[in-house]
């Protein structure tokens, strides 16, 4: 028997907010940091301390700049994000739609 597909989930992608974010960006080129603050429903830090994990590994680019005298963050998946995050979408739907297997481990009995 393969080992279940649940082996295969990216824990830095499963994270509810994490995964929220990601998938906000997959959708986009690149989002403002006040918009997916506002559109997830999280704070200002813990937008911040989830965007940070995410660019440390190497899946989320950060890009800092101004709007007229106003900085601005802005965020979007790198090529190995949207990997990593279709990877797990995948393996998700796997899990979702594999019919599970039988044994003749106990409870699978007839009955």
């Amino acid at each position: 028997m393969s080992a279940h597909p649940r082996v295969r989930l990216d824990d830095l992608v499963h994270q509810p907010v994490r995964f929220s974010l990601l998938a906000g960006l997959a959708q986009a080129d690149e989002l403002e940091f006040r918009f997916l603050r506002d559109t997830l429903q999280i704070s200002d830090s813990l937008l911040s301390r989830q965007a940070s994990t995410l660019e440390q590994a190497g899946y989320v680019a950060i890009r800092k700049g101004h709007v007229g005298k106003w900085p601005r963050t802005w965020l979007s998946l790198t090529p190995e994000g949207r990997n990593a995050f279709n990877d797990h979408l995948r393996t998700l739907r796997e899990i979702v739609e594999s019919p599970p297997e039988t044994s003749d481990a106990p409870g699978n009995e007839e009955r």
